[in-house]
């Protein structure tokens, strides 16, 4: 009888912590600049012939959009889609997110395979074999 009493608040221990667990995983791109995001999990947007992966990224956090557009660059795919904010391709709001470095020195950082990217997002050309990632700088 011991046994099955300890096996049972041993089980719902358990149950509860990844429960736990699970909710605070869900919740924890929703704080701080994540607030104002209009996406916090990763997402796939549209249904055109090109496809382009785009990870956003704050912090160690970070999503990813799978872009499927028929659009020529990376700026008019995501603006078919309401992500970029600004004007004349400086954008300071990406996702629901501002960046300002005029604010508090913040800005979007743009970056292909990893590397700081040489165009601006309106002048990249959607290449479907990279990754393209937009990492919040401060």
């Amino acid at each position: 009888m011991k046994k099955i009493i300890s096996a049972s608040i041993s089980l719902t221990l358990v149950l509860t912590l990844i429960l736990c667990l699970a909710s605070c995983t869900s919740t924890a791109l929703k704080e701080g600049l994540w607030e104002t995001a209009i996406y916090t999990e990763d997402t796939t947007l549209g249904d055109g012939a090109k496809t382009a992966v785009v990870e956003f990224q704050i912090g160690e956090d970070k999503i990813t959009f799978t872009v499927k557009t028929d659009k020529e660059t990376l700026g008019d795919a995501l603006n078919e889609h309401g992500l970029l904010e600004g004007k004349d391709g400086l954008y300071t709001k990406i996702n629901g997110v501002t960046a300002d470095y005029n604010v508090d020195k913040s800005y979007w950082g743009f970056y292909i395979n990893g590397e700081y990217a040489m165009t601006g997002i309106d002048d990249t050309a959607i290449d479907e074999s990279v990754t393209y990632s937009l990492v919040y700088t401060k």
